[in-house]
């Protein structure tokens, strides 16, 4: 997310942290770049404007020209207006007082509904809620059927009619059957378009006057830019949304629609998706997105993902393993399933502040599935001993996973490397495993 804009805006801010003083023209030649940067970033041009001017003022202050840090300073005052463009603080959903909450999902067809509609399903039923999906896009053939099976996926209900032809009937029956079913939280996933009608805008006035919903949350394509802005901006015009998802975050660099859409239509964006997995929803945090944009990392989102795979009593056991010399290779494979159950190794080292600098780092994920392979073909004798493996064993498990000899090799000296390295460490006064790292 954001690589692009993160790029152009750290040249920016190398060159004005490069001089010792500050003067008018300096932050003249600093707001021209950072104006072409966010335009190139398909960031409203409207919005563009208004930022540039708020930071220009502040910028030019007396007490930034004098101060001991002046490229600092403007810097900081970048994040900050960055924050409050993006919206200052999480929001998070309204919850009824009266349960079931009612959320009704929009958007033009192909933004992700019904996908989001289960991401978000998954995010309240991980939080101890019961949620109900209700199939209300009757326009799209299969989409009833692609929502039945992510409910699957999640172990989450999903409320479907083949014989009622109208949305608002079908909610409102849903709606019904969640308070029979004393269910918390109800998802409407209504029907999209290809582009914006009025049969579509009708439809979705209809289940709104039938179900009253306490939350109605556009769904967006991030990658469509400023098209994706337009668009909500006519749906809150004509429906009246309460936030904003943004899906697909994890291929756009850009980011122009995230740093335009809340100033447009006035509205939070309260989610973004980062990935197709159904866990691949995070609420979104406007300073942690600012954060990212100028280059500083993510660490808060990082540890939360750390936290949701890694509890205390394994990182405890896993901390007696090392310090005992008991960690195995079937330890080894158990933490790196749970490192890439957190997602794509490269969006989780992007949230380490600094590692966008590091020119030319890439992580083949391809490597840890071979290392999974590896070892799996192993037998329990070989991976709780593998100095028994000769020539003969490491052939058999090459061929097993698919690999080289060359890759099980290089597997057990990196393994035996790990482990004499613990053993230094575990000597150290105070040793500890951090809580945020696997091993």
């Amino acid at each position: 997310m954001f690589n692009s804009l993160s790029e152009k805006l750290e040249s920016v801010f190398r060159k004005l942290k490069g001089k010792g003083v500050l003067v008018k023209d300096d932050i003249d030649a600093a707001m021209k770049e950072i104006r072409f940067a966010l335009l190139e970033a398909d960031v409203n041009f409207k919005v563009v404007k208004g930022f540039i001017d708020k930071v220009k003022e502040k910028s030019l202050g007396k007490g930034v020209l004098e101060s001991l840090t002046p490229g600092q300073q403007v810097i900081k005052i970048v994040n900050d207006e960055l924050c409050v463009l993006l919206g200052s603080e999480n929001e998070k959903i309204r919850l009824s007082p009266n349960p079931p909450t009612v959320i009704m999902m929009i958007g033009l067809h192909g933004s992700g509904k019904t996908t989001t509609s289960a991401k978000l399903a998954r995010h309240f039923k991980a939080q101890g809620r019961r949620p109900m999906l209700a199939a209300a896009d009757l326009q799209r053939p299969a989409a009833i059927d692609q929502l039945i099976t992510l409910g699957k996926q999640i172990d989450v209900p999903v409320f479907f009619s083949k014989e009622d032809k109208i949305p608002a009937v079908v909610c409102k029956n849903a709606l019904n059957e969640a308070k029979k079913q004393a269910r918390d939280i109800i998802i409407l996933d209504t029907a999209g378009r290809l582009h914006i009608a009025e049969d579509l805008m009708k439809e979705l006035k209809a289940v709104k006057d039938a179900v009253t919903p306490d939350e109605i949350l556009f769904v967006a394509d991030a990658m469509t830019g400023q098209d994706a802005v337009n668009i909500a901006k006519t749906f809150n015009e004509k429906i009246g949304i309460d936030g904003i998802i943004l899906t697909k975050m994890d291929g756009d660099a850009r980011g122009g629609a995230a740093l335009s859409i809340r100033e447009v239509t006035g509205r939070p964006i309260k989610f973004i998706g980062t990935g197709e997995k159904i866990d691949m929803l995070e609420p979104f945090h406007p300073e942690r997105a600012a954060s990212r944009i100028l280059g500083m990392g993510d660490v808060l989102s990082f540890i939360e993902k750390a936290q949701q795979s890694f509890d205390d009593k394994e990182a405890q056991a896993l901390q007696n393993k090392l310090t005992t010399d008991s960690f195995t290779l079937d330890d080894l494979r158990e933490q790196l399933k749970k490192i890439r159950s957190m997602g794509p190794i490269q969006n989780l080292l992007n949230m380490i502040p600094g590692f966008n600098r590091m020119k030319g780092v890439e992580v083949d994920e391809s490597q840890f599935i071979k290392v999974e392979a590896m070892i799996s073909s192993m037998t329990r004798k070989e991976r709780n001993n593998p100095q028994i493996l000769n020539g003969s064993r490491k052939l058999r498990i090459s061929a097993g996973s698919g690999t080289t000899v060359a890759d099980v090799n290089r597997l057990l000296k990196q393994y035996k490397d790990m482990r004499k390295m613990m053993k230094v460490f575990k000597n150290k006064k105070g040793f500890k495993i951090p809580d945020i790292m696997p091993f």
